[in-house]
């Protein structure tokens, strides 16, 4: 049993603990305000980039249906930022870009032609065989160079992997003459070869 000074010593102690769990309380009420601030400034740094919602090859156009506007941390990635919008409908995908990716400067061919080029539109004369009979306007074809059968001739090759199906026309039941969308940087070669009549187009069809 506590008597004397040892018991007279208690209630002092007890009175000095309460500041201190005060000044505790008072340090865990800032510490909560200041985390709250930090929050509300990170959330501020958010900015406005590009999302593509749809699936887009290399070489074909960033059509302003597929994209959309999305709010992002600004963690230094070189997005393409909403704003920009016009100018980017205005450039091709220089990758495959497939749905949800949010849109970075490398993946589009900017106007000064960094990396591949831009939309061109280029006329084929096509003879039977060259093309499904059912082609049609907006399907995504490839192009392919088929050499001649004389000696020499070489193997088919892909002049470009995507192109996109501007117009066609038909003769016979058949498609005899298309104009196809392609990247500046393959169109020469395109060009070439649909002149000498040596142009294989396959669609890319989703099977049934």
């Amino acid at each position: 049993m506590l008597t004397g000074v040892d018991s007279r010593g208690l209630p002092h102690q007890s009175r000095q603990r309460r500041p201190r769990l005060a000044g505790l309380a008072l340090l865990l009420v800032l510490g909560g305000a200041l985390a709250t601030t930090v929050l509300v400034m990170r959330a501020d740094e958010r900015t406005s980039v590009i999302r593509v919602t749809k699936w887009i090859g290399a070489g074909q156009p960033l059509d302003r249906s597929a994209l959309q506007e999305a709010r992002v941390a600004d963690d230094g990635v070189a997005y393409w930022s909403w704003s920009e919008l016009d100018r980017v409908t205005r450039t091709v995908a220089t990758v495959t870009v497939l749905p949800g990716t949010l849109l970075t400067r490398p993946m589009a061919a900017v106007d000064n032609g960094a990396v591949t080029g831009r939309p061109v539109r280029v006329g084929l004369d096509l003879k039977p065989g060259q093309a499904p009979y059912d082609l049609e306007r907006g399907e995504r074809v490839q192009l392919i160079h088929v050499p001649g059968r004389g000696p020499g001739a070489g193997r088919p090759s892909l002049l470009a992997e995507q192109a996109v199906v501007d117009g066609v026309s038909y003769a016979s039941g058949a498609a005899d003459q298309a104009t196809v969308i392609v990247d500046s940087a393959v169109a020469p070669s395109v060009a070439l070869h649909a002149v000498s009549g040596e142009i294989a187009v396959a669609v890319l069809r989703t099977l049934p």
